[in-house]
């Protein structure tokens, strides 16, 4: 093999190994999620009222997809998230065919960052009790269960004054950037969260 092809197959090899390498990097950073994994969710890319991102870095991939009217199936790393505290992040292929293959997250968030306080598939619930899984159910064929106004999900019981008010408040960003009304917003959705605790407790007490 003279000079030429030695230096052709060298650098074949190379973009091989640099390829691989990042393969088994990326598929890493989608198994090891972990409390770091996610931040200020305005540092995400804002899709309409919700924001998404890729934790392989193929945003634009997600992208397309959460903005394709027809709907589509979101590639791997994708993920899409509506308020600070509520994370749904997609899995390598065959993680878990019945969700397809999304994993929900229930998140605690402060100044300091973010903590995972449930992680799932079909078992986990959000702080007003409902389940993640059987929420998105509906929207699983055509729109890869993710759930938007015309996608067969259940309305929430928040509306877009208070995730909005709330994506705005994340106290990962730093300084909230509030607007008028979110104050209200806020103080409403707040009540709602303790009503909702109070009235789990005296069905749970009786």
């Amino acid at each position: 093999m003279n000079k030429r092809n030695k230096r052709i197959v060298i650098s074949i090899s190379s973009v091989l190994l640099t390829a691989t390498a990042f393969s088994i990097n990326a598929a890493n950073q989608v198994s090891n999620i972990d409390d770091n994994s996610f931040n200020c969710i305005r540092d995400m890319t804002p899709v309409r009222h919700f924001y998404v991102d890729n934790l392989l870095g193929n945003t634009q991939g997600t992208l397309a997809v959460a903005n394709n009217p027809e709907g589509a199936v979101y590639p791997e790393g994708s993920v899409v998230q509506l308020v600070p505290t509520e994370v749904m992040v997609k899995r390598e292929a065959g993680t878990f065919p019945a969700t397809g293959d999304w994993e929900f997250f229930e998140l605690e968030v402060d100044e300091q960052g973010s903590t995972i306080t449930k992680r799932g598939f079909t078992d986990v619930n959000n702080r007003f009790g409902g389940n993640c899984f059987t929420c998105h159910l509906p929207a699983a064929e055509k729109w890869d269960f993710v759930c938007e106004s015309g996608h067969g999900c259940e309305p929430i019981p928040i509306d877009r004054s208070m995730t909005g008010a709330l994506q705005r408040s994340d106290p990962r960003c730093g300084e909230p950037e509030l607007q008028d009304g979110d104050t209200f917003a806020l103080f409403k959705l707040n009540s709602m969260v303790v009503l909702g605790s109070a009235k789990k407790w005296l069905e749970d007490l009786f």
